[in-house]
Order: structure tokens, then C-alpha cells, then sequence
């Protein structure tokens, strides 16, 4: 059986067993003290498996993946398009993903009585929790701890924007140095980062466990509620996935690629769909580049660039699905964004897709990192990664599409550097 399967009885499984614990025996002495001593517990050392690899992780993949552009001088235009073609598109796709969840607000509506219990119960795990947003909005203070002084401790401390910004330091260095020099750290860097998606892949084979826990705990404690706002929640979700990939990207291919937006999404029908089935950028890589050179006549130079780079780095869907988780589950915990912290969560969901593995599942531990910076409980994903698996294969097809469109839009804008006219031998 599937894993994802799996995870999904597990959800089912832990909400009908924590509903059916509310309705008939209700959320007194008893059943707060086994959900403390038992499944609590038990869904926590889970979660900690997911947290222990966050920075491994992240340090790995950005400073590789930095690295990987090679020397910025040399890259040129093809590497300064490409880049803001992906800054741009994930950002895009972070914003429709917040006026979606602004709109519809699939986790609110529960009773503040029940929002005051979630906030009581998980506010331990709120406070001091990798907390670099003071006041909900940026400021000096923040700017100056962006640049650690010591990175171990800011490590140590969860402070992962300076995490961040090191890990991106590292990577430019490497660019900067000989190859001779670099490829030693660069081996290593990658050895971690793949160690580290191999140990994600062994917590979550223990995943319907974990699950089942988390949300027999929460649904023990709080009842049915959860669970009609969660049914919202994907709703809102991959209406925006939807959004975005029929509505945007043709709008997108339209003026900026020139390229005619029915064609290029008949033509890369099986990029999605084969991304759609494995939820895997990396494994969707081999047919992203047949359909980029063969049916879309793009050069063998400009794909081989664009989209190895984007299975790595250009996660527009992803960072789409993270906006609105992370406003989904303050809603539901009752916690309330300034414009400020949701200019924050656009900002970490860029940089989180940036560092995210193109792998199954391999956005939920920098997904708990975005959750709390902002002050929202880490232990709140356990009331979505039930359906994650549904939503990861939704936003994994915009993520290859995305990756499609920007090596259109590189092909556009070299052509026109070369002389040719834009879309003259490209109709598609």
C-alpha cells in the first residue's frame, strides 16, 4: 500500500477515533491526561524527527544550489532572466495563495472557546520558537540579525533567517573560489543534503503513526470543527493551484514568452500529468527536458540550464501551498497576521521554496520553520498532512510547469538578444 495511502487512513483513522473520544466521553480529566501521557507524546518524538534534519537541510540545499549557477558574471543574461523569472513567478504564486486564504478563511469559524483551548494547549511550543518576527513587522532589529555573528548558535537558537542568509553566503563563496577548491565542500554539501532527504524519507515511512497522534489528540481535545475546516482548506488550496496554472501562466506565456498558452499547455499536458503521479520534480526531469527541446523547440543550452536548476530551485507551487497552510493554521489556532507578518510568510515562502527537496513530502520541514517564525503552534501541520500527499501532487504539476514557462521566457529574450523575432519560428 502506498504510503500516502497510509497517512491518509492514518488521518481518517486518528480523526474518527479523537471525534468519537469528544462525542461520548468528551475532552474531560480523562482524556486530556491520555492525550498528554500517550498520543501527544508519541506524535512530538514524530515531529522531532522531521525538526532534527531543518537545518542540515536547508544549509545543504541552498548553499548547493547557489552554488550550482556557477559564476554569476559568466552565467550573464540567461542566468539573471532565469532567476528573476523564478523569484518573480514564486512570489506571484505566494500572494494569489494569501488572497485566496484571506478570501475564503478556511480555518476560521470555530468557536472561540475551542480557538482559546488551542492556543492554551500548544502556546509552550509558540513562545521563543525559532521567533525572529518582533511586533509583526520588519524592523532594524530584525535586519541586523539576519547577518549572524556566530552561526552555530544562531543555529542553536532557530534563528533561521540567519541560518539562511549563511547558507546563501556559503554558496556564493563557492562561486567565487576555484573549482579545484570548492568541489571538496560542494561534494559534501551534497552528500548532506541527500543524507538528509534520506532520513525525511525513514520519518516519514512512520508517518500514519505520527499522524494518527497528532490528530487523535487535537480532534480529542476540540471535536468535528477541525475537520470541516480542513475540507475548506483543500478546497482553497487547489483552487488556487488551479488558478494559477490555467489563468496565470497563459497570461504569463502570453506577454511576456509570446508563446500561445494553448498549445504550450496541450503540448506539456504530460510534463503535468507525469508530475502529478510521482509528486517529484526530480523525477519528472528526464520528460520536462524531451518536451522542452522536442515539442517546444527550445535549445538543448537554454534547457539544459533552466530546468535541472528549476527542479531545484523554482517551486512556485509549493510556495503557494505554504502561504496559505501558514495562514490556514492561524486561522484555526485564532493567531493573527499583520500585513507585515504576511509580507514575511510571501518572503520565507520564496526562500523556503528555494531550499525545498523535489521530493514526496520534502516541503513539510521548512514549512514547520515558516509556521513558527510567525508564531503559530509547528504541531498545527498535523491537522494537514493528511491530505498533503493529495495537495503535493497538485502543486508538484504547477512546479514543473513553472519550470516550463520559465525556460520559455529565457528562450524569448534570447532570441530577441539575437536578433530574431520574438516567437518567428516558435508558434507553439
Amino acid at each position: 500500500m502506498p504510503l500516502y495511502t497510509r497517512i491518509l487512513l492514518g488521518l481518517v483513522a486518528g480523526a474518527a477515533a479523537g471525534v468519537t473520544v469528544n462525542l461520548t466521553i468528551g475532552g474531560g480529566q480523562g482524556t486530556q491526561d491520555f492525550v498528554r501521557l500517550v498520543t501527544e507524546p508519541i506524535g512530538r518524538i514524530w515531529l522531532n524527527g522531521l525538526i532534527m534534519v531543518i537545518i542540515p537541510l536547508i544549509v545543504s540545499t541552498l548553499a548547493v544550489g547557489v552554488a550550482g549557477l556557477g559564476s554569476l558574471s559568466k552565467l550573464g543574461r540567461v542566468g539573471a532572466v532565469t532567476l528573476s523569472s523564478f523569484v518573480v513567478l514564486t512570489a506571484l504564486a505566494t500572494v494569489l495563495g494569501l488572497l485566496f486564504v484571506n478570501t475564503i478563511r478556511p480555518g476560521a469559524g470555530l468557536p472561540p472557546e475551542t480557538t482559546a483551548r488551542l492556543m492554551e494547549t500548544y502556546k509552550g511550543q509558540t513562545e521563543g520558537a525559532m521567533g525572529l518576527v518582533e511586533g509583526g513587522t520588519f524592523g532594524v532589529d530584525l535586519l541586523v540579525r539576519i547577518v549572524p555573528r556566530n552561526p552555530v548558535q544562531a543555529a542553536a537558537n532557530g534563528e533561521m533567517l540567519a541560518v539562511i542568509f549563511f547558507a546563501i553566503m556559503i554558496g556564493v563563496a563557492l562561486t567565487m573560489v576555484k573549482p579545484a577548491q570548492a568541489e571538496p565542500l560542494v561534494k559534501v554539501l551534497d552528500s548532506l543534503a541527500h543524507a538528509t532527504i534520506a532520513i525525511i524519507s525513514l520519518v516519514m515511512a512512520l508517518a500514519p503513526i505520527g499522524v494518527f497522534a497528532l490528530i487523535f489528540s487535537v480532534t480529542a481535545r476540540f471535536g468535528f470543527e477541525i475537520l470541516l475546516n480542513l475540507a475548506w482548506y483543500v478546497v482553497t488550496v487547489v483552487g488556487a493551484l488551479v488558478v494559477y496554472q490555467f489563468l496565470f501562466y497563459p497570461i504569463i506565456l502570453k506577454l511576456v514568452a509570446r508563446r500561445n498558452p494553448g498549445e504550450f499547455l496541450k503540448k506539456t499536458r504530460v510534463v503535468a500529468l507525469t508530475a502529478f503521479s510521482t509528486s517529484s520534480s526530480n523525477a519528472t526531469l528526464p520528460t520536462t527536458l524531451r518536451v522542452c527541446e522536442e515539442d517546444l523547440a527550445i535549445p538543448p543550452s537554454i534547457a539544459g540550464f533552466v530546468i535541472p536548476l528549476g527542479a531545484t530551485i523554482n517551486m512556485n507551487g509549493t510556495a503557494l501551498f505554504g502561504g496559505v497552510t501558514v495562514l490556514f493554521i492561524a486561522q484555526v489556532f485564532g493567531v493573527p497576521l499583520t500585513l507585515g507578518q504576511q509580507a514575511i510568510v510571501v518572503v520565507m515562502s520564496v526562500v523556503m521554496a528555494i531550499g525545498t527537496a523535489g521530493v514526496p513530502g520534502g516541503s513539510i520541514p521548512p514549512l514547520m520553520l515558516v509556521l513558527g517564525m510567525v508564531g503559530v503552534p509547528m504541531e498545527g501541520i498535523a491537522i494537514v498532512l493528511g491530505v498533503d500527499r493529495i495537495l503535493d501532487m497538485r502543486r508538484t504539476a504547477v512546479n514543473v510547469t513553472g519550470d516550463v514557462v520559465t525556460a520559455t521566457i529565457v528562450d524569448r529574450y534570447e532570441g530577441v538578444r539575437a536578433g530574431a523575432s520574438p516567437g518567428a519560428s516558435r508558434s507553439v
